[in-house]
Formats: structure tokens, C-alpha cells, sequence
């Protein structure tokens, strides 16, 4: 995937996420609890939840509604569409799919992938990233996936058990490949070892000829509340990788690094605008809370900036060209 642009991974349609049962979209309505949002076609819609919203006030307090988990099950069509048009939208270029908290059952997962692939595929001609920490789910979703109208992606490989297999399944399915560095004794302790579990990573790509604009390395973001060091050891390993590895695309789940904090949004767009300098021209985003054409803008005038766009030729082409994202969608 060639791209000068800063490419945005969306990561909003994942079965975790949740919404506070507070939250003022929470309303009421024709004996119906549920989510209130404006649909594609401007109409006002409600995702029932009153099925999972607990009646008790006590409890409804501390609630945290699983939307898209609750939209699925009850394939809830508008909502799906909304979910994924939206985030496009605000920018996404590759939407990310998530099911892995519909079922502990793998079976059972297998089937939500299936269905969720085969209908984002419906709703969007974006590439669809297929997420899980099961590779068997995320086979499911590769077999599912119809490549005539776009290309998948695995999100992710990595050095664990049974992850390595994703590397021909991405070949012979023609998919982008995200690598973390994730290492087979767990998680890289610093930016050494996020280094060279990735570095292992790219020769087992290489073994595979996966093309370098196909690969997305993730040297993985860590909560920075759970560790002061833990962002500087994502920078030092993101600095380090683009200048080993100048043609690949790297990024992270750059949200994560707040997960704890107050004022989480602060933190994520500063995170988010030093990973840029730092090497990253990809991000693993909530596209509808960040300002994607910013952050574009952003990339193009650090890589001037820095000397890594010599001239300022790419700079100069965005500004003369007005190649700015188009932003839209209702929240």
C-alpha cells in the first residue's frame, strides 16, 4: 500500500468498545433504552440496548454499554453502516474488525468474522483490517473476505505460537501484513527487544517476498501510567526501525499510551504528533476524535522540518495541491 499521506487505520469497530450508560446519547424512547445517533441518510436513529442497560440506577451508573458488540447481535444494519461509514468519513483509509469479545466459544467466533467481513465489505471499499488474537479467527475472516473488491489485512503477526502461519496466509490472500513485537516469551521490555523481535519479523517477510508496502510494524504503545519509560521506549524503537526500514509503514495503537490518565484526548495528540517525528506514517486511531487532517498537515511539515523530505518537495506538492482529507459524518 503506497501512500505519502499519513494512513489511517480505524479502529472503532471493535466488539470491546463501550460507551458510559451515562453518556447523554443514552436516552429513552418508546419503551426503549439505547444509543441515540444520526444514521447516513440524516435520519435519527436508536441502538437498542435495553436488553444489557441494567433498570437498576445504582448499577446503570457505573454501566459501560458494549455497542458494537450490541449492534451485532442485534445486526443492527443502520448502527453497522453508521460504525464504519462514519470513520471513513473523518479519513480512515482501512478499517479495522474486531469480534473476538462476541465469543469465547472459536467456533462461534469464526462465524462473527465471517458475517462482520462479508457485510463490511457491503458497506465501505476500504481495505478491511481482520483483527483477533486468534489466528484461526482471523483465517476465517481471510477465507470470508471477497478480494475482487478490495485487499485484507491481518492485523497481527508476531513471534508467538501460532502467529507465524499469518505470514504465506497473507501472501496467498494478497494482504497488507501488521507485525507487532510481541516477542514468544511475551512482551518487549524495551526498545531493544521491540527492535529485534520486529527485525525477525521482516526476514520471515522476506522469506515470504511480502512486497515492503505491504508490511506495518507496530512496535507496540504501553500505557505511560502503567510505566513513565514506556513512551520513550515505543520512540526510541519507531526511530530506530525507520532507519533500518525507510520503505516500510510503521504505526501503533497510539490511544493506548493515556489508557488510566485524565484527559486522555491531550495526551493522545501529543503522543500521536511524536511518533510522527519519530518515524511513524501510519496511526491505529479513533478517526472521528482526531483530527486526521491535521495530523496529515502535521506529517508533511515535521518531514520538511527534519530534512527527511529533502526540499520540502512533498510539502510543497500538499500545500500547492490542497490534498487535504475531507472531513465528515455525524457523531
Amino acid at each position: 500500500m503506497k501512500s505519502e499521506k499519513l494512513i489511517v487505520i480505524g479502529e472503532n469497530f471493535n466488539s470491546t468498545r463501550k460507551i458510559k450508560a451515562t453518556n447523554p446519547r443514552v436516552i429513552e424512547e418508546d419503551g426503549k433504552t439505547g444509543i441515540s445517533y444520526t444514521d447516513l441518510d440524516g435520519n435519527k436513529q436508536i441502538l437498542d440496548c435495553t436488553d444489557v442497560i441494567p433498570e437498576d440506577p445504582a448499577e446503570r451508573n457505573s454501566f459501560l454499554i458494549p455497542h458494537i458488540a450490541q449492534a451485532l447481535r442485534n445486526k443492527d444494519m443502520n448502527y453497522i453502516a453508521w460504525a464504519i461509514k462514519n470513520q471513513e468519513a473523518y479519513g480512515a483509509h482501512i478499517i479495522d474488525l474486531c469480534v473476538d469479545e462476541m465469543s469465547v466459544y472459536p467456533e462461534e467466533r469464526h462465524e462473527w468474522i465471517k458475517w462482520t467481513v462479508q457485510t463490511a465489505q457491503k458497506i465501505t471499499d476500504k481495505i478491511v483490517s481482520i483483527d483477533s488474537s486468534d489466528s484461526t479467527t482471523i483465517y476465517a475472516g481471510l477465507e470470508a473476505h471477497d478480494g475482487s473488491e478490495s485487499r485484507p489485512a491481518i492485523n497481527s503477526f508476531n513471534l508467538e505460537d501460532g502467529r507465524q502461519d499469518l505470514v504465506p496466509m497473507a501472501k496467498e490472500h494478497n494482504a497488507l501484513l501488521f507485525a507487532n513485537a510481541s516477542g514468544n516469551a511475551g512482551m518487549p521490555q524495551n526498545a531493544e527487544e521491540r527492535i529485534a523481535n520486529l527485525v525477525t519479523c521482516m526476514e520471515m517477510m522476506d522469506q515470504e517476498g511480502i512486497t515492503m508496502e505491504d508490511r506495518f510494524l507496530d512496535p507496540l504503545v504501553f500505557p505511560v501510567g502503567a510505566g513513565p519509560e514506556f513512551g520513550g521506549h515505543y520512540l526510541d524503537a519507531v526511530r530506530e526501525l525507520r532507519t533500518m526500514y525507510p520503505d516500510v509503514h510503521i504505526f501503533g495503537g497510539h490511544s493506548n499510551v493515556s489508557f488510566g490518565l485524565p484527559n486522555r484526548k491531550l495526551l493522545n495528540e501529543v503522543f500521536v504528533s511524536l511518533a510522527i517525528v519519530a518515524g511513524c506514517d501510519a496511526m491505529m486511531i479513533d478517526p472521528v476524535m482526531n483530527g486526521v487532517e491535521g495530523l496529515t498537515s502535521f506529517k508533511f511539515a515535521a518531514e520538511a522540518l527534519t530534512g527527511t523530505d529533502e526540499y520540502s518537495m512533498k510539502y510543497l506538492k500538499f500545500i500547492r495541491g490542497g490534498d487535504k482529507s475531507k472531513r465528515g459524518g455525524k457523531k
